[in-house]
């Protein structure tokens, strides 16, 4: 091979291939797509859930045209850098050819697969751990003072993109004083580095303080909606089912970092991820959150591979191809749960199977028909169509005077992205960032609401001239699956003043008052 980064770049591309290609249009976007979209219509330094990075990503898409293609562009941009690096990294530890290639599937078929295909803030963090492993690999190798500025610069970005970030920095620092790394503490180009992180993650920082730090609250939902389902047995559950196809590649990578006299150089990479993933457990995170100590595993482990099978010549010969040959053997049972390929009723056809290994549980803890990610890829595009078609329908003096609000996040980005080319007022909910972005009333005030609800208020009826149900989610797959557009007429100032009451004390639980 001319160029020993030619596999690595080879990877990258199939990366970003089978992303595109391995995707049933049966599904649309996620639930979370629709809020970090519409954050691209907001730019800010921060937002009540996640730093600012994923808005500028949102903010291009958009000017793109915001089709399809682009929303997943830039998480399958992540992945390919991702794998990229992993496949650099085998080739610092020793790896050839064929300990990329095994690293590189380990990487591809693992839950990377979906994680690289939903535009959320999860899969630049990956890029990013992945990245700091590197240019530490890098350091060990040539202590040069560019790669700790390297990491710095990563490490800002990295707090721009996701607040867990600081997790991974506490995990590293603790990591770094128990190896001979920890000399570089002393030097001045480790604080300049750090005051690079610090400076870059500045203006979401000051934002933070200057909205009363919303990220305590939104943590503390976490906590009481969706971690308090989350036991230390069901996140290492996870990290068994996530990772299950390159078990034989990441525990030896692990346990060669750790124990191995060649790889003690590298220590610094297995003790990152026994302190992460220690944080993790403690604080109840969620298994996903864990990726991110992975991809370094699975190069150090190749690289072991190759190096134990260079040893022992003649097993080398039926092992080499076994260990490629297997993981993709084993993912054929499994690729619907790696890669949105299956249409739900496909799904259905194998629900014994997953419910087995717990792909069906979603974060209320119960088991349903489809995996929770892709019940939350259903039934968007005809809320939105429905919502505009009551909306339509209005008198012509309903425009600027109509008001929807929808009842989560969800909801109101999915309104808004399908309708971006329709002449429709913004949707808007007193969920999460759009409370921060509520329109002001027009004058005379609000005299139609799109109300848009999953679960109904009773008793609205007396405080509107009519109340009437104009659509409905009927779709059976989708967790928004008997949401309801009910349309209000002429609203009372009761109703009006109970509405801006709402809205100031959930402002004021995210400590923006």
């Amino acid at each position: 091979m001319k160029s020993p980064r030619l596999l690595p770049v080879l990877l990258a591309l199939l990366k970003f291939a089978t992303g595109y290609g391995l995707a049933s249009s049966a599904y649309e976007l996620h639930r979370d797509e629709y809020l970090y979209l519409d954050y691209g219509r907001h730019l800010a330094w921060g937002y009540l859930e996640v730093p600012p990075l994923t808005a500028l990503q949102s903010w291009l898409t958009l000017a793109l045209g915001g089709s399809w293609f682009w929303v997943k562009f830039w998480p399958l941009l992540w992945g390919s850098l991702t794998i990229y690096l992993v496949g650099r990294a085998v080739q610092r530890l020793g790896g050839g050819p064929w300990a990329v290639a095994l690293a590189g599937l380990g990487y591809l078929l693992s839950a990377y697969a979906r994680l690289n295909f939903l535009f959320q803030p999860n899969a630049f963090e990956v890029l990013a751990f992945t990245a700091v492993g590197y240019c530490l690999i890098c350091y060990g190798q040539q202590p040069a003072p560019r790669w700790l500025y390297a990491i710095g610069a990563v490490l800002g970005l990295a707090l721009l993109n996701k607040y867990s970030a600081l997790f991974f920095i506490a995990a590293l620092l603790l990591a770094l004083l128990l190896t001979p790394l920890r000399r570089v503490l002393a030097t001045r180009h480790f604080w300049l580095a750090v005051g690079l992180a610090l400076l870059l993650w500045l203006p979401n920082l000051a934002w933070q303080i200057g909205h009363g730090l919303p990220v305590l609250h939104h943590m503390a939902l976490l906590r009481e909606s969706q971690l308090v389902h989350v036991s230390a047995a069901g996140f290492w559950q996870g990290q068994l089912t996530m990772n299950a196809l390159s078990l034989w590649v990441w525990v030896p990578g692990l346990l060669a970092l750790l124990l191995s006299r060649r790889l003690r150089p590298y220590r610094v990479l297995g003790l990152v991820y026994v302190f992460g993933l220690l944080l993790l457990t403690l604080l109840h995170g969620k298994d996903y959150y864990a990726l991110g100590y992975y991809p370094l595993l699975l190069a150090a482990g190749a690289a072991w591979w190759q190096q134990r099978l260079s040893s022992w010549p003649r097993l080398g010969w039926v092992l080499k191809p076994a260990l490629l040959v297997l993981p993709l053997a084993l993912s054929l049972r499994m690729l619907p749960l790696l890669f949105p390929i299956e249409p739900p009723d496909g799904m259905l056809a194998h629900w014994a199977r997953y419910e087995r290994v717990g792909a069906l549980r979603w974060e209320d803890g119960q088991n349903h028909l489809l995996p929770q990610d892709y019940a939350d890829m259903q039934g968007w595009r005809e809320l939105a169509d429905k919502t505009w078609a009551a909306y339509a329908a209005l008198p012509p003096q309903a425009r600027g005077r109509t008001l929807i609000l929808a009842g989560n996040y969800g909801q109101a980005g999915a309104i808004n992205y399908y309708n971006r080319r329709r002449n429709l007022p913004p949707a808007n909910s007193f969920n999460g960032s759009y409370l921060l972005w509520q329109p002001p009333a027009p004058p005379g005030g609000w005299q139609y609401i799109l109300l848009v609800e999953d679960d109904p208020t009773t008793g609205l009826e007396k405080h509107f001239q009519t109340l009437q149900t104009v659509g409905e989610v009927r779709n059976p797959y989708a967790r928004e699956q008997g949401t309801r557009i009910r349309l209000g007429t002429h609203p009372d100032a009761a109703i009006l003043a109970y509405a801006a009451a709402l809205h100031r004390r959930e402002l004021a639980a995210w400590g923006q008052f």
